[in-house]
């Protein structure tokens, strides 16, 4: 593949992250306008915004796993959970509506597959917790799972919506899922 064809695909990759995330119904004409590029050659990388957002989504479970690989979550399953939940934050908020995007393109197997790594580490941390009996074990745990899940998208709307700020949204989400697995 040529140098400038692989810029170009970074280029529409990259914007159509950055806007997705916070539009997910921003429209292709948008996305290649803000990657500095025609619809045409857009369309010559990817043949369908389904096609796109499936790049686009891929890309992103492919950096959150890179991210939260290398990270040990030893020790105390609180303090890992809220280490881990505060590094979880900064991916979701990149990312942000780009759930609300795949939803509405991606069949439901490929947005699962979006969140199941993030969700495996989650659990491992939930059931040693509910072993020491650090975290609530009087509720199902894929229950938990989900709650953190949107208690996560839900501070990254309210970040998009100027409801509270980005600095104040890690120790948001951490205080309130450590409450509701503790309370």
């Amino acid at each position: 593949m040529r140098a400038d064809a692989r810029r170009n695909i970074e280029a529409i990759l990259e914007a159509a992250t950055r806007l997705l995330a916070v539009d997910p119904n921003a429209s292709v004409s948008e996305i290649a306008k803000a990657a500095g590029v025609g619809r045409v050659t857009l369309y010559g990388h990817f043949a369908t915004r389904t096609t796109l957002v499936s790049a686009v989504v891929d890309r992103a479970i492919d950096q959150t796993h890179k991210t939260l690989a290398g990270v040990e979550f030893d020790g105390d399953p609180r303090e890992a959970l809220g280490r881990l939940l505060e590094m979880s934050w900064q991916l979701t908020h990149r990312f942000g509506a780009l759930v609300v995007a795949a939803s509405g393109t991606l069949p439901p197997d490929e947005i699962r597959r979006a969140h199941e790594q993030p969700a495996e580490r989650v659990r491992v941390l939930l059931e040693r917790g509910r072993r020491d009996r650090s975290f609530r074990a009087d509720m199902p745990l894929e229950w938990q799972v989900s709650v953190i899940q949107a208690v996560l998208h839900g501070a990254s709307a309210a970040v998009h919506r100027a409801e509270i700020t980005a600095e104040e949204a890690p120790s948001l989400v951490r205080s309130t899922v450590l409450a509701a697995l503790t309370g």
